[in-house]
């Protein structure tokens, strides 16, 4: 029985090392509650159109994604530390200077907006918000012009905030605040499935989703570099890769 436990003992350990030189690398990718282009399940699995597309580019790069949901400040920190990899996201976040390589390509573009009831007029910016109380979504980071806007002393804004987008919406129709703050992705989805009417909205800012890699980790360029040829490639081949 020695005789030929040991050839066979051999023979497996080979193969399995010769699958694990050919696996593809695991990459650790992190993304936050925003649908329709990235959220968790109800079976506990990632959803959401930016990262169907992410992985599909993993994929054809070598790579597959490993994915948790984190909230904002915890992604940011996990991706200045390492323990996050990649980020499809927002570009050019000033939290993230220093610390991530950005994609050479963006993969769509999304926008933060002010939303208002049809019975209040849209506000001259900023003097318009003076005094008024403005809706805000918990754990969202905004750009540092609109925080500045905030969080003026002068404007004396009353911020309130909640958790979720339908909340939010909510909150602006019973009158518990005069302004909704928030992307309009998510919005107009969760609009639609309450069955509530368009709301007006100023749109604030526009961003670009592209994917971003941290510094900190290491063969944080070469990913990105791999995942931009990937990109190209499926580009070239007729593939459809820009997200509405």
């Amino acid at each position: 029985m020695r005789r030929t436990l040991i050839p066979a003992l051999l023979a497996w350990l080979c193969c399995a090392g010769a699958l694990a030189q050919n696996a593809e690398p695991t990459v650790s990718v992190g993304y936050y509650e925003f649908p329709p282009y990235s959220w968790t399940g109800a079976d506990g699995q990632p959803r959401g159109s930016i990262l169907v597309l992410t992985e599909r580019l993993l994929r054809h790069a070598g790579y597959r994604g490993e994915y948790r949901s984190l909230p904002g400040a915890r992604l940011y920190a996990a991706l200045r530390d390492g323990s996050v990899q990649l980020w499809p996201g927002a570009g050019g976040k000033t939290e993230l200077a220093g610390h991530t390589y950005e994609a050479r390509h963006a993969m769509g573009e999304f926008a933060l907006a002010l939303y208002h009831r049809t019975d209040t007029p849209p506000p001259r910016i900023p003097e318009g918000l003076m005094g008024r109380g403005v809706i805000v979504i918990s754990g969202y980071s905004y750009w540092k012009p609109v925080n500045d806007l905030l969080n003026d002393p002068a404007l004396q804004i009353g911020l309130h905030r909640t958790s979720t987008h339908a909340s939010a919406l909510e909150m602006l129709l019973r009158r518990r605040g005069d302004y909704l703050l928030d992307y309009q992705a998510p919005v107009e989805q969760v609009r639609k499935e309450l069955g509530l009417s368009p709301l007006p909205f100023t749109v604030l800012q526009r961003m670009q989703l592209r994917l971003i890699a941290s510094r900190h980790a290491q063969g944080g360029q070469q990913l990105l570099d791999d995942l931009d040829r990937a990109y190209e490639e499926l580009r070239a081949a007729g593939e459809e890769l820009r997200l509405d």
